[in-house]
């Protein structure tokens, strides 16, 4: 059986919100509480719960997407106005990247969190 990630706990100010956010902008479901968890399921191993916590540290989650999910997302991103980057640390300098023979950008979420989306990448073998 090959190891897969089931779900990840992001810490939020609005677990709900947050949640509802991140299922916007990329194009999912938030079907509401899971026990204290907001859960938004991305695909069928993983899930995305989002928890309420008073501080936290902002953390990067990085989404390897197709060119149709990429375009989706971008509109929404920008729809929303959204700010957006080529680069970890130019997360609002409007431009997206085109690495490894793909596109890719970066933004914050409600609560800080450094989301990027990118249509391919090398191979790390």
């Amino acid at each position: 059986m090959a190891i897969t990630l089931n779900h990840t706990i992001v810490p939020a100010h609005d677990k709900v919100a947050s949640a509802q956010f991140f299922a916007r902008i990329f194009g999912l479901k938030y079907e509401g509480p899971w026990a204290h968890f907001a859960p938004v399921r991305v695909n069928e191993s993983l899930t995305m719960d989002f928890d309420h916590a008073n501080t936290f540290e902002s953390h990067h989650y990085a989404f390897l997407i197709s060119d149709q999910e990429f375009d989706a997302i971008f509109a929404r991103v920008q729809e929303e106005g959204v700010a957006y980057g080529s680069q970890p640390f130019a997360m609002d300098n409007g431009e997206i990247n085109k690495r490894h023979d793909g596109r890719g950008f970066y933004f914050r979420d409600p609560n800080g969190h450094a989301l990027e989306v990118m249509t391919r990448v090398e191979d790390r073998d």
